[in-house]
């Protein structure tokens, strides 16, 4: 069912995700390609925000913050696992796999690589910053329009 806290999780969390790809770009080797990269973060953080945050908004400010929180890193989970899984099956079109199990394998690896890549300051200010204020953002427009 379609709530204010919900739609106000989303968007927050569609924005957040856009500014952490933005971050994250920063990280990336010069001259990566990266096609739809913040616009698909965003749309995941829209996702994620809309059924997490959205489901989880209700409980107090307080606990909004760790909402938050474990939002945004669920928005990353999801993140790294799919842009994995298009690496991984982009690599396994070159035949960079020697056959299934290890194409598996690497999605994996993939995400451990780009993970190392987040750990950084600003990306841990923005994802944890963000976070927290996106579930408060969410906290008080369900106690407002509620």
């Amino acid at each position: 069912m379609p709530t204010a806290a919900k739609l106000t999780a989303a968007v927050a969390f569609a924005l957040l995700a856009f500014v952490a790809a933005d971050t994250f770009v920063k990280h990336l080797p010069a001259g990566t390609a990266l096609g739809f990269f913040r616009e698909i973060t965003a749309a995941i953080g829209f996702v994620v925000g809309w059924i997490v945050m959205g489901a989880l908004a209700g409980h107090g400010y307080r606990e909004a913050i760790g909402h938050g929180i474990r939002t945004s890193i669920t928005v990353v989970f999801w993140a790294l696992l799919g842009f994995s899984i298009y690496f991984m099956i982009r690599k396994s079109m070159h035949m960079m796999y020697d056959g299934p199990m290890e194409a598996v394998l690497g999605i994996f690896d993939l995400m451990l690589e780009y993970a190392k890549k987040l750990v950084a300051l600003d990306m841990a200010v923005v994802l944890l910053g963000g976070g927290a204020l996106a579930g408060l953002l969410a906290e008080w427009a369900g106690k407002r329009w509620s």
